[in-house]
């Protein structure tokens, strides 16, 4: 049998598919020996993790993780943001270190997690693996080379995929590897098989991964009450209205989930006690069902199970405890609406969703899924007057359920279908007693809505209220912040003949306060010019506040042509003076244009970038001066360099070559590598070269402030 890699490598036409990806997991599952495994890719300049491929469970158990924002608190996340593995040993290190995994899979497990790094520093996605408890504490040499070998081999699969413009097509849901293959029988082998199924004087049935029932012999209908025909490709849970309860379930998820024996007890009316042993492995779950007779009887008395379907099962439970979860720990509304989608449409299974918030009166749309824009559009900005069933939900506080398009039409004539949707839900957002917008869900098939599945989706209605109000507010905060910061930034840069400068700055990613990040370029005596960049401490108003402070002092002392080492020292004693309780680094270069030099002072700024005309670049070394705001009596020393012309000077701020799990100086070293042998390039091209690199597969946790400066050879 080929390897991966030899499948990778002898694929023809427009390269490998997906079946190289697949067949690089399966060989990590089989080198690790684990008994589940998810496989997440994350595209070039995208910050979700997209489910690829799943083993050893059925994508509806992985459900609430086919979407996963990169700084979401789950093992993957972590494993890519930081590069490298993470291990959890127990079912109480799993609660401990990330409460919402707990939550849905409470179960006892092992797990681990590792980035998909590929030959360059770009990170592609991540493994996740499980074992049962009764693994070793840790995982062995041999398990730890082949997890290694395979995420390194993944990454550049991926990676090379990108590179020739072809990102590998993982398909809107994820894929699941077969399970391994079992021992064929001959005609014979299964007629004696069948033959002794029916003689032992004990039910046993089998469940596929996905809890189905594939078998069933005579005296397991018997026991259950229901004919094998009936049963056969149903979930006991549904289809035996005595097992409608989500306490059955949870059994069948904790076999799968943990690969572990599992038992329960069970009354079919009115008074006959079943006793179930589920037996799992890689291929399903065998079960055995005897009957309780005397003294082996329970005495508590049974739990009564009304009529549902799904979501009403223990599923829905967990899927809603996550989504509650999830939901505590969204920003934005563009972060609210990415989670409910993410986590809901897998979960419930609607085809579509829309996200409807009250603005000036009428219905806004703020997210959708599952529509196309044009259609979604005509209900944007809807007035409240409206005869429509979102508004009428909104107005009454009443959720409107449609279990087919004839009932909607009956009810409001002038209702619009999307392409086959033949059932809809509408549902109010009731924040603190206000109407704050409406949730509006379609599906493909009629939906009777059972009262089970119509509590379930109320209560999602009423959580994601609650997180659409604080999301709104958050952005109306967040939008002031930024005003303020990028009105406290030169809109435009001064033409100094000799020079030619691009600007860039960019913010941090999701979920971070505004920064103090801050650039200038001041023009000074004849001849001279100053370039001025720095970083205040922190992500919130005062940080964006105390760096307009900043820059009106360094631009003051520039301006009236003060040295680069005296601008610093009277900008430090500023800030101690003011005492901000908060600390700036800072880097001033006074261009002498005439000489062709550069003097250059520091407060504790990251190096500046020389790019010679010969297309050589060095890392400027600086004499180390002290944070901005510490000691009033900090002193600062003075740099000089030359810059002739041709010459490019490159000054940033830490956002771009910091992150979690980046050595810093192995970053500077990549950004070095990656400015070689483009002297010929403009500096807005060179500015989007620098961005580019610094965004393109780890995500950002700081913003970046740059400014790219050629001198020119026009100035004499």
């Amino acid at each position: 049998m080929p390897s991966a890699s030899a499948s990778a490598s002898s694929a023809t036409g427009s390269g490998p598919g997906p079946e190289a990806l697949d067949a690089v997991f399966a060989e990590a599952v089989r080198g690790s020996n684990a008994s589940v495994g998810l496989v997440y890719v994350l595209a070039p300049g995208e910050r979700v993790l997209r489910l690829a491929v799943v083993s050893g469970v059925v994508p509806r158990i992985a459900a609430p993780w086919t979407r996963v924002p990169v700084d979401a608190p789950v093992p993957v996340s972590d494993a890519i943001r930081e590069r490298r593995a993470v291990w959890l040993a127990s079912q109480e290190e799993v609660a401990r270190r990330y409460p919402r995994l707990g939550i849905v899979l409470p179960y006892d497990f092992m797990l681990a997690a590792a980035p998909f790094e590929g030959e360059s520093d770009a990170v592609w996605g991540g493994l996740v693996l499980l074992w049962p408890t009764w693994h070793p504490p840790t995982l062995s040499a041999q398990e730890r080379e082949a997890i290694t070998a395979v995420c390194h081999r993944a990454g550049v699969l991926l990676e090379q995929a990108v590179d020739r413009g072809e990102p590998l097509d993982i398909g809107d849901e994820p894929r699941a590897l077969p399970p391994p293959r079992a021992h064929e029988p001959d005609p014979d082998e299964a007629r004696a098989a069948l033959d002794f199924a029916e003689r032992i004087p004990v039910g046993c049935c089998a469940l596929d991964m996905d809890g189905r029932i594939t078998f069933i012999n005579t005296a397991a209908t018997e026991l259950v009450g229901a004919g094998a025909a009936a049963l056969r490709g149903a979930r006991p849970w549904e289809a035996l209205l005595w097992m409608n309860d989500p306490l059955f379930e949870d059994h069948y998820r904790a076999a799968v989930v943990s690969r572990r024996p599992t038992s329960f007890t069970a009354l079919r009316p009115p008074d006959r006690w079943l006793a179930f042993h589920l037996y799992p492995d890689d291929r399903g779950i065998s079960v055995q069902i005897t009957p309780l007779t005397g003294e082996s009887s329970p005495s508590t008395p049974p739990r009564t199970a009304q009529p549902s379907a799904e979501p009403g099962g223990a599923s829905a439970l967990y899927h809603l405890m996550h989504l509650a979860a999830a939901l505590t720990e969204t920003a934005g509304v563009n972060d609210l609406v990415e989670t409910v989608a993410d986590q809901l449409v897998p979960a419930f299974g609607p085809r579509g969703l829309a996200l409807m918030a009250v603005e000036d009166g009428r219905l806004r749309i703020v997210g959708y899924r599952g529509y196309s824009s044009p259609f979604i559009s005509r209900y944007d900005g809807m007035p409240l007057t409206a005869d429509t069933p979102n508004v009428h939900t909104l107005t009454t506080g009443v959720a409107h359920f449609f279990c087919s398009y004839d009932e909607l039409k009956r009810a409001y004539p002038g209702a619009d279908r999307y392409e086959d949707r033949d059932a809809w839900a509408f549902l109010p957002l009731i924040a603190s007693g206000r109407p704050v917008g409406s949730l509006v869900l379609s599906y493909d098939q009629r939906r009777p809505f059972p009262p089970a599945e119509r509590a379930v989706l109320t209560s999602l209605a009423g959580l994601i209220a609650q997180a659409l109000d604080r999301a709104r507010l958050y952005d109306t905060t967040h939008q002031l912040a930024r005003t303020l910061q990028t009105g406290l930034l030169p809109h435009t840069l001064p033409d100094i003949p000799g020079l030619d400068v691009a600007a860039r700055y960019l913010p941090a990613g999701h979920g971070v306060e505004v920064g103090g990040d801050f650039y200038d370029l001041i023009r000074s005596d004849p001849g001279d010019a100053v370039a001025a960049i720095g970083d205040v401490q922190g992500h919130n108003i005062q940080a964006a506040a105390l760096m307009g402070q900043v820059r009106t002092a360094v631009h003051t002392h520039a301006t009236a042509g003060t040295p680069p080492a005296h601008v610093l020292a009277r900008t430090n004693r500023l800030l101690i003076d003011l005492e901000p309780g908060l600390f700036t680094s800072c880097l001033i270069a006074r261009l002498d244009l005439s000489r062709h030099r550069a003097r250059i002072a520091t407060a504790g700024h990251p190096p500046p970038l020389l790019l010679h005309p010969d297309g050589q670049v060095e890392v400027v070394a600086l004499s180390p001066g002290l944070l901005l705001g510490i000691d009033p009596e900090a002193h600062y020393a003075t740099t000089e360099i030359p810059l002739p012309s041709g010459a490019v000077l490159v000054l940033y701020t830490d956002g771009l070559v910091e992150a979690p799990g980046i050595d810093i100086d192995a970053a500077v070293a990549s950004l070095v590598a990656g400015l070689t042998g483009h002297r010929h390039r403009t500096t807005d091209e060179l500015a989007d070269l620098f961005i580019a690199h610094a965004t393109a597969h780890t995500p950002r946790t700081d913003d970046i402030a740059l400014l790219v400066i050629r001198r020119t050879p026009e100035h004499p």
